[in-house]
């Protein structure tokens, strides 16, 4: 397994687990409905991701090149597409919303990454 994946892929669901706990309650009085359901997408893409980075790193640990690429491109995917989303609803700034497809786009890129390396194997 590679250490460092599965260090930031756990870090991820723990960071996930708190935005979701952060935006059910803190941020449930705080914020409209619309606003709210975009946060809550950002923490629920996140927690799929951090175990997917997971999966990654189990993959990575034979020095799988794929499964490397795939951890890298969930990291960028989670810091654009949930970062920006968390961003977006916090601040209310719409433009925000520009960088969530870079996001969608590495997360898709680092599923097929994904099961280059599961096939690779």
């Amino acid at each position: 397994m590679d250490r460092t994946y599965a260090t930031i892929g756990a870090i991820s669901g723990f960071l996930a687990v708190a935005a979701g706990a952060f935006g059910a309650h803190a941020l449930k009085t705080r914020l409209p409905p619309e606003m709210l359901q975009v946060f809550e997408t950002g923490a629920r893409y996140q927690m799929y991701h951090a175990l997917a980075m997971l999966a990654a790193a189990a993959l990575a640990g034979g020095g799988s090149r794929p499964a490397l690429w795939a951890g890298r491109l969930f990291l960028a995917g989670t810091l654009l597409f949930s970062g920006s989303l968390y961003a977006l609803a916090l601040s209310g700034i719409t433009s925000l919303g520009a960088i969530t497809p870079f996001g969608g786009i590495a997360f898709l890129a680092g599923w097929l990454a994904l099961a280059a390396a599961a096939w690779q194997r």
